[in-house]
């Protein structure tokens, strides 16, 4: 049974004429005619009495048509239903953020919010690599990554450059320095996040000491800021990065953040979208990025 065929028979039964029931549906007569029968051979029983004069429905045409009539209600219910969740969608930015934007993150929103209203924004979580695998799926619209000019299936759309910072003890005699030589924390271990979690900073980081003359000494892993920072400040010399943006809403006191010298430890901070998401969608938000990274 096609819910055509249910359709045309709702049309039927109600004018109780082939022909005006096929000029309000705007099809040809022969064509009702024709799934009217198809639907009576499926159900094995006559739905209409037809003469020359005039066209009634039959018991089994009667007792039919409630149920034609659920149907189609139920059709219209699933169709809108469908609808409402197009206009959602449409109204809602699903967003992965990366760890360490900062103000930045905060000033994209707050301009999205002023330049697009009607915008609902979602912001997601994760590794680097579960947002580009979200982007490429469709279960985010978009994602910041950092560090990472390519992806397969995917463009990476530059928006700016961010540095890191180091933070170490603030009794360490380097931490008097308005600056820190990166050689000079070549014997200090280095708590880092692991490499699966984090492959972009891990190779950056690893790359720069590398670039400095030494292979750093890697100590206990870095888990959140606060016990990174805690452990920093009150174990062993040990020495991590923050994104400098980030490390303006950490606290100090027994460490302190401070750039290298020379500069040059920096990120490029990336937007990462399906080349298939229509342009229009993501207009706003690359506006407002493009904007904040000015």
């Amino acid at each position: 049974m096609e819910l055509r065929q249910v359709r045309y028979f709702v049309a039927v039964a109600e004018e109780l004429h082939f022909g005006r029931a096929a000029e309000r549906l705007h099809i040809a007569q022969p064509t009702v005619s024709q799934h009217i029968r198809r639907l009576e051979r499926e159900l094995r029983l006559e739905l209409f009495h037809r003469t020359t004069r005039q066209v009634t429905l039959t018991p089994a045409g009667a007792a039919f048509l409630p149920h034609a009539r659920t149907l189609l209600a139920a059709e219209h219910a699933a169709l809108h239903a469908m609808a409402d969740i197009r206009a959602r969608e449409a109204t809602v930015l699903r967003i992965g953020t990366s760890v360490g934007l900062g103000v930045r993150l905060e000033r994209v929103l707050t301009s999205l919010a002023d330049r697009s209203p009607e915008l609902t924004v979602e912001l997601v979580s994760a590794t680097p690599t579960a947002r580009l695998q979200a982007v490429r799926d469709g279960t985010l619209d978009a994602a910041f990554v950092r560090g990472l000019p390519h992806s397969p299936g995917l463009d990476l759309l530059p928006l700016w450059t961010d540095p890191l910072v180091v933070a170490l003890p603030a009794a360490h005699p380097l931490a008097v320095r308005a600056s820190v030589p990166l050689a000079g924390l070549a014997g200090i271990p280095l708590r880092l996040v692991s490499r699966e979690a984090n492959p972009q900073l891990v190779d950056l980081v690893l790359g720069a000491c590398q670039d400095a003359g030494f292979e750093p000494v890697l100590g206990p892993a870095f888990t959140t800021d606060q016990d990174t920072l805690a452990a920093i400040a009150t174990g062993s010399p040990s020495w991590t990065v923050f994104y400098a943006a980030q490390a303006r809403f950490l606290p100090t006191g027994r460490t302190v953040f401070r750039p290298v010298d020379p500069p040059g430890l920096t990120a490029e901070t990336y937007l990462a979208v399906h080349p298939a998401t229509p342009a229009r969608r993501l207009a706003p938000l690359l506006d407002v990025c493009r904007a904040v990274g000015d």
